[in-house]
């Protein structure tokens, strides 16, 4: 064999032998160990991601309550309330002659129904009269803040009403306690309308048995007066025939 036929056997046989390394290299290899390990990792980042994906949910529903519970209520009963208070409170200082003034009442007494033996029986019946147009002032002015209360009481309800419906269909923290808040306005209202009522009719009553108290002393002082006058009394006679 030449030379150059032997060069040419070599260099085909090293042909061979790089190939086949070659071809051995480029073939996969399955590993269980890497497999698993890839298949937990791969588990743990989508583990990670889910709970990332929760955690803002969890953020954007607490964004949502916050902005639900500053929400306000939409309904308002304060210039109804305030509307009501007003009239009643109006009402309350139109009262005349003996009003809710605690010297005012202590003048009137001192002046109308404290019976004196030094008065003169012209200022005992004037004192008659000022007692009797007071009582008659004090009971129309019950009747009065009684008829403002009854007026202001469809409104009252309506705005009952509106509160109750408002409350239960709150929808956050702001609106429930905006609610309950003119719910417990609404509560001070009757009760102030229910204190008006109670300090008219108390009133009038007061001035009524202070006159019926001044008028029995009255009637004492101008019996005694009228007994004094008779027992002074001394007929002259008549001559009817001279």
């Amino acid at each position: 064999m030449t030379f150059r036929r032997k060069l040419l056997v070599l260099t085909s046989a090293a042909a061979i032998v790089i190939g086949t390394g070659t071809a051995q290299a480029q073939l996969t290899v399955y590993d269980p160990n890497n497999y698993a390990s890839n298949v937990l990792q791969a588990a743990r980042s989508l583990e990670q991601i889910n709970n990332q994906i929760r955690a803002l949910q969890n953020q954007a529903l607490s964004l949502q309550n916050q902005a639900r519970n500053l929400q306000q209520l939409p309904y308002s009963s304060l210039q109804t309330l305030q509307g009501n208070l007003g009239r009643i409170g109006g009402l309350m200082q139109q009262a005349q002659r003996v009003a809710y003034d605690v010297q005012a009442i202590d003048r009137e007494f001192t002046q109308n129904y404290s019976i004196s033996a030094g008065s003169s029986d012209a200022a005992l019946v004037a004192s008659a009269r000022a007692r009797w147009l007071n009582s008659a002032s004090a009971f129309q002015h019950a009747l009065e803040v009684q008829a403002g209360v009854i007026a202001s009481l469809p409104s009252t309800r309506s705005v009952s009403q509106n509160l109750v419906t408002s409350s239960q269909g709150a929808t956050g923290i702001l609106q429930a306690t905006q609610a309950g808040n003119q719910l417990l306005a609404l509560q001070s209202q009757q009760l102030t309308d229910l204190t008006a009522m109670v300090a008219a009719q108390g009133r009038a009553a007061a001035l009524d048995q202070a006159d019926r108290a001044a008028s029995r002393a009255q009637a004492q002082e101008q019996f005694r007066r009228f007994m004094d006058r008779r027992q002074g009394y001394q007929p002259q006679p008549v001559e009817m025939f001279r």
